[in-house]
C-alpha cells in the first residue's frame, strides 16, 4: 500500500511504544508525515529513529493527553509543522486490574483522564482542522468496551466512553466532511499487556471469559486496520466500531 497516504499528516498518541508506534511506522511507510506523541521522551525518540528512511516524516512532542491545554498545544504545533491535519489517531491508553473496592482516587483519576479527557481534548482541537480537509479520527477502543470484566472496572469503564464518543461524534458531523470511527483490540503482544498484573486473589473462573484460545494480536495487526481505517478505501466507514479480537465478542 505504498504512497496511499502521500501528503497526508496523521496525529497519533502513544507512539511512543506498542500499537502508537505500530501505527506511527506503518503511516509513515505508506507516506504520511506523523505528528508523534506520547509522554514518554525516551519511547518517542526510539520510536522517530525506527521511522528514519521511511517514505513519510516522522516528528515528535512530549505530551500528556491528559491535560487539555497540552492537547490543544500538541495539535496547534502539528498544524505548524506540517501545514494541516488529515488523520487522529488516538491510541494512548493505560490499564492496570485490581478490586474496586481498592481503586484508589489518584489511580482512578489518571485512567479516565489518559483514557477519556485525552481522547475527547485531541477531538476537540483536531476537528476543526480536519474538517478543512475532509479528515478523519481513529479511536481505539477494546473488547472492554463491550463486555464485562471482572478486577477491571474502570478500565471497562474508560474503553464504553470510547466507543460512545465515537458513535456520538459519527453522528453529530454526519452531514460534515469528517469521518470518525474506532477499532476495538482483544489482547496485544505489548507491554501494557506484558506488565498487566492481576491481584494475586483473584477468581480465574471469572477471569476466563476475557480469554480466547488464539493467539494474542500483534502491534502491527492493529496498525493495518488502523491504516485501512484511516484511508480513502474505507471513505463509508463511519461510526463504526471494528473488533480486532480473535473471537472474543462473537458470543
Amino acid at each position: 500500500m505504498s504512497g496511499r497516504f502521500d501528503g497526508k499528516t496523521a496525529v497519533v498518541t502513544g507512539a511512543g511504544s506498542g500499537v502508537g508506534r505500530a501505527t506511527t511506522l506503518r503511516l509513515a511507510a505508506e507516506g504520511a508525515n506523523v505528528f508523534a506523541l506520547d509522554i514518554a521522551a525516551a519511547s518517542l525518540a526510539e520510536t522517530a529513529e525506527a521511522a528514519v528512511g521511511l517514505a513519510g516524516k516522522v516528528a515528535t512532542r512530549v505530551t500528556d493527553v491528559a491535560v487539555r491545554d497540552e492537547c490543544f498545544a500538541a495539535v496547534a504545533a502539528a498544524v505548524a509543522e506540517f501545514g494541516g491535519i488529515d488523520v487522529l489517531g488516538n491510541v494512548a491508553g493505560i490499564a492496570r486490574a485490581e478490586h474496586v473496592l481498592e481503586v484508589t482516587e489518584a489511580d482512578y483519576r489518571r485512567m479516565m483522564g489518559v483514557n477519556i479527557d485525552g481522547y475527547f481534548f485531541m477531538c476537540q482541537a483536531a476537528i476543526p482542522h480536519l474538517l478543512e480537509r475532509s479528515g478523519n479520527v481513529v479511536n481505539i477502543a477494546s473488547n472492554a468496551s463491550v463486555m464485562g470484566l471482572a478486577y477491571s472496572v474502570v478500565y471497562t469503564m474508560s474503553k464504553g466512553a470510547v466507543v460512545q464518543l465515537t458513535r456520538s461524534l459519527a453522528w453529530e458531523f454526519a452531514k460534515q466532511p469528517l469521518r470518525v470511527n474506532a477499532i476495538a483490540p482483544g489482547g496485544i503482544d505489548t507491554n501494557l499487556v506484558a506488565n498487566y498484573q492481576m491481584p494475586a486473589d483473584v477468581d480465574w473462573d471469572l477471569v476466563g471469559r476475557a480469554m480466547t484460545p488464539r493467539p494474542m494480536a500483534q502491534p502491527e495487526d492493529i496498525a493495518a486496520m488502523f491504516s485501512y481505517v484511516a484511508s480513502e478505501e474505507a471513505r463509508n466507514v463511519h461510526g463504526a466500531i471494528l473488533h480486532n479480537d480473535s473471537g472474543l465478542t462473537a458470543g
